[in-house]
């Protein structure tokens, strides 16, 4: 069974042009082993707009990004978990290393990223500046991360 959340970039395109005037906010990630970091940074990722994009890296892009090894769980189940989450409105995956060309494609009218993340190196600003829309970076919570998890578990074993 899969989640109305759960769609592919052509039909999510569809969906935004039914909705004209409702502010689109866009993020990514692989979101592997999803913890409370990354659900308060997805909730104030809603706040700044109507409708939540989550660009989810596909299993063979995490793969590249991450290292053998990952991801732990695969993309239907990541974004399973996604669709959960009342703030998220949309999933759809992308294969490449970037999401430029899954921003490229939605035209979102904000952007937002990690705090880790300087706003002149975010993938896809350009675009979104383009169009007059705002890119925004949210602080992480300290100590919150899939890696910190990785690594206390292995500690463990």
């Amino acid at each position: 069974m899969t989640d109305p959340k759960i769609v592919s970039v052509d039909k999510l395109r569809r969906i935004l042009t039914r909705h004209p005037g409702r502010k689109v906010v866009f993020t990514n990630g692989c979101f592997d082993i999803l913890h409370y970091g990354h659900v308060k940074y997805l909730d104030a990722a809603r706040t700044n707009g109507d409708i939540l994009v989550v660009g989810l890296n596909s299993d063979a892009s995490t793969r590249r990004l991450k290292g053998k090894g990952r991801p732990f769980n695969p993309q239907q189940d990541r974004a399973g978990v996604l669709a959960g989450l009342s703030c998220v409105d949309y999933i759809v995956f992308f294969d490449e290393d970037t999401p430029y060309a899954l921003i490229k494609k939605i035209q979102p009218d904000i952007l937002v990223k990690g705090g880790d993340w300087s706003k002149d190196k975010i993938v896809g600003a350009d675009i979104v500046r383009a169009k007059k829309g705002k890119v925004l970076t949210i602080p992480y919570l300290s100590g919150r991360s899939t890696t910190r998890i990785i690594q206390k578990i292995s500690r463990r074993h």
